[in-house]
């Protein structure tokens, strides 16, 4: 798991630089304690976010759950994506891993290199001057495309909860429809109020989450918001192959959004996140034709599904005080 160093020891020797950024609490014990140490010997420059640090601090909650890769300025890959074996079902984990990932090009690759830059001072106290990686220094960018693609970055170090207003302002202005991905659903009343008031003015709305899960209580959880949702005539399903960890949005064939930020509060309020919004784009065309295709292996929640016992009911309840906590 994580990055093999004898894939970047190529581009090291041809003199390119290689840096690497990772959350050390996301990847408590999966990785060997002197990995950093390992990737420098190699040439590749390695820092953490966030050390572990064995006593308890609000700080631990913020967490880099950014998803970047940069080259040259010039090209950019955002999404879900992690660097794990199971995202690219080398192993089996949770059935299919199924994720969405965005190739972006021209100015929209250099914000992302912006945000990675950016978290790079963060993570090494050290000011960099950016303007020696622009890649069209002394001459305008050539990479031009139809429609519109920006670039967003989200950070619980400020009062702007950047991809929750995104996904916001997609259901508050959908007409037709609004598809989404999303591996957990757990959110507040202002969430569940757009998605059922989209739903109750005509709007079809559909979710896909895992039905096989990572975490049981976060399941669990999500599971408890499936009642009030399939009431209000949201489409709720079930993605039955494996693990569904995608995060996207898409509606009216117009606007999309591909990015790192799950419908839950960590990631909405306390996370490092980042995404890409579409308008215009052929691409929103694939993402909505993937959701269409993956729907194919998915089963529907059905009111008669949401019903369960008392004491499951109640436990459900008993979770969802827990849920700023998942």
């Amino acid at each position: 798991m994580g990055l093999h160093p004898e894939h970047s020891e190529k581009k090291v020797a041809q003199g390119v630089k290689v840096r690497l950024i990772y959350d050390d609490i996301g990847c408590f014990l999966l990785l060997p304690q002197n990995y950093p140490q390992q990737l420098r010997q190699c040439g590749i420059e390695c820092v953490l976010f966030n050390p572990f640090r064995p006593f308890l601090t609000a700080k631990q909650n913020n967490r880099d759950h950014r998803k970047i890769i940069s080259i040259d300025g010039k090209v950019a890959y955002t999404g879900g994506i992690n660097l794990a074996d199971e995202y690219i079902n080398a192993i089996e984990k949770h059935g299919h891993w199924k994720d969405a990932g965005i190739l972006v090009e021209g100015k929209a690759a250099w914000s992302f290199t912006i945000m990675f830059l950016e978290m790079w001072q963060i993570c090494t106290g050290r000011q960099e001057d950016f303007q020696i990686y622009y890649p069209w220094s002394g001459q305008p960018c050539t990479v031009s495309g139809e429609g519109f693609v920006q670039p967003y970055a989200d950070s619980p170090l400020d009062t702007e909860n950047v991809g929750e207003h995104v996904y916001l302002q997609i259901l508050n202005q959908a007409r037709d429809y609004v598809y989404i991905n999303t591996p957990y659903l757990i959110v507040d009343d202002s969430m569940v109020s757009a998605l059922t008031l989209a739903a109750k003015r005509g709007v079809d709305v559909r979710i896909i989450t895992p039905h096989r899960w990572d975490k049981w209580a976060i399941h669990m959880t999500t599971r408890s918001y499936y009642r009030d949702l399939v009431r209000a005539g949201v489409r709720v399903y079930e993605y039955e192959k494996g693990f569904m960890h995608a995060k996207t949005f898409v509606s009216d064939d117009r606007v999309a959004t591909v990015g790192t930020t799950n419908l839950d509060f960590r990631s909405l309020y306390l996370h490092f996140e980042c995404g890409a919004l579409l308008f215009g784009s052929p691409a929103i065309q694939d993402i909505k034709q993937d959701f269409l295709t993956t729907l194919q292996t998915c089963r529907p929640i059905l009111v008669e599904t949401c019903r369960s016992n008392f004491l499951v009911h109640l436990f459900q309840e008993i979770l969802r005080l827990f849920a700023p906590l998942m």
